[in-house]
């Protein structure tokens, strides 16, 4: 009699979920149009250019698999794609460095601690062309004035070859964004079982045998979420690259994200800058979710 009971309770409660659950409905309707208005809608459309060949004034011209031809064949557009790789790997792996030492240092629970936080965090507030303009500024002026008072003639020039536009691009987009990624390690530290940290004082483990051997392990999902919106930022970026570079020299910066508006605008050819785009899109979401699945692997071994 009681488990008929409890059989018809459990009945009646998750009926009532459905009918909560069909009542939400309605409310996600206004998202869902304007998802679809600003992100879905534009996807499908720019497929469709993609196979095309247009200019973005008169009507478009249908023709296939033309501009993946051709995209196979520019030169500039895979220069900036092996630079964008080469950038985005070396960045990804300073930024995600930077953020966890930094994440360390705040976590000790020393006076002052707080302040540090937000002198960290305040880089990633600043607009990506005003801080293009900053570093141009600290490489090109301030760079030289040191090198030439402390007689290092390597300082002068700086952004002036492709070896150091690279590194000035690497270190600004480091100083950026390392502060954001501390964030989230922070939020992954503060939540470490502390008793196990006291038992393994008392064992006698140093604070850097801590570190490697419980704290790292047990925050293994906050590499999965930094390493993840590190690397898309840093595929995507086109504001610092422009204002610190602008490609140069040669072209020789320059990134996917501002070779396909070069494209698109510079030489009028919406067709072949939306081919580009999707063949990025598609390379970045295989790194992405390559990345994102061999991470989270490793959160389930652990």
């Amino acid at each position: 009699m009681e488990s008929s009971k409890k059989l018809t309770l459990s009945r009646k409660m998750r009926k009532n979920r459905i009918n909560d659950q069909k009542w939400s409905y309605p409310f996600l309707i206004p998202a869902a149009i304007a998802v679809s208005a600003i992100v879905v809608i534009p996807f499908l459309i720019g497929i469709y250019y993609s196979f095309t060949k247009w200019d973005g004034i008169s009507v478009s011209t249908f023709v296939g698999l033309e501009n993946f031809q051709r995209i196979l064949g520019d030169k500039e557009f895979l220069a900036s794609l092996w630079f964008t790789l080469k950038f985005s790997v070396v960045t990804v792996l300073l930024i995600n460095l930077v953020g966890l030492c930094l994440a360390v240092i705040v976590t000790k629970g020393f006076r002052g601690s707080t302040i540090l936080r937000t002198i960290f965090f305040m880089p990633n507030l600043i607009g990506g062309l005003i801080l293009g303009f900053i570093w141009q500024f600290v490489f090109i002026k301030a760079f030289s004035s040191i090198g030439t008072a402390i007689g290092v003639e390597a300082l002068n020039g700086w952004l002036s070859t492709p070896l150091t536009g690279f590194w000035g691009m690497v270190m600004m987009v480091v100083w950026q964004y390392a502060g954001y990624i501390m964030v989230i390690y922070v939020a992954f530290l503060q939540g470490v079982d502390e008793s196990l940290l006291e038992a393994s004082s008392l064992d006698g483990a140093t604070e850097l045998q801590q570190l490697l051997q419980i704290k790292l392990p047990m925050i293994r999902p906050a590499f999965t979420i930094s390493l993840f919106m590190s690397l898309s930022f840093c595929f995507k970026i086109y504001d610092q690259n422009l204002a610190l570079t602008s490609g140069g020299p040669f072209k020789s910066t320059t990134m996917v994200a501002m070779d396909i508006v070069n494209t698109a605008f510079s030489q009028r050819e919406m067709g072949l800058a939306q081919a580009k785009g999707m063949v990025f899109f598609l390379i970045l979401m295989i790194i992405s979710v390559t990345q994102v699945f061999l991470s989270s692997r490793k959160e389930v071994e652990v």
